[in-house]
């Protein structure tokens, strides 16, 4: 699995603009995100596979960028257990939630759009360390013993 687009959003309601790195801040979030600071909510992953589903559903491309969320990953399963954990170089990420699909996907997308994302919005991770995210790192999920 690995990092294909990361996006960050200064504010709400503004859109994603995309960028080749952001740094992470343990305890914080991304920086120059609107979610930094935030207590739980730091980053945001999507499956890549599961947004081309939602978009073949919709019969309507999807621009990961358009989900609002800040991080998509090429193909894999994204851990969504609250606790589990994932490492993307350096930088260790806790899960808190399943993330449900913004509000204003049909808006920007299309009308529909939320509902194909039902069950593939991702899922909300709280930075536990701190460091680069690229495209292209590699995203570690450990393994069951």
């Amino acid at each position: 699995m690995h990092v294909v687009a990361i996006h960050i959003a200064p504010g709400r309601k503004v859109p994603t603009r995309s960028v080749p790195e952001v740094e992470a801040e343990a305890g914080k979030g991304l920086l120059g995100d609107r979610y930094h600071g935030a207590k739980h909510r730091h980053v945001t992953i999507q499956s890549l596979e599961l947004l081309k589903r939602a978009a073949a559903d919709l019969g309507h491309a999807i621009d990961p960028g358009d989900t609002r969320r800040n991080l998509t990953v090429d193909t894999g399963d994204i851990p969504t257990k609250p606790g589990d954990r994932l490492r993307i170089g350096d930088v260790e990420l806790e899960v808190v939630r399943i993330a449900a699909p913004c509000r204003l996907l049909d808006d920007w997308i299309a009308p529909g759009a939320a509902a194909a994302m039902h069950r593939r919005g991702g899922t909300v991770f709280r930075v536990l360390t701190s460091g680069p995210i690229r495209v292209g790192d590699d995203v570690h999920v450990p393994t069951g013993d």
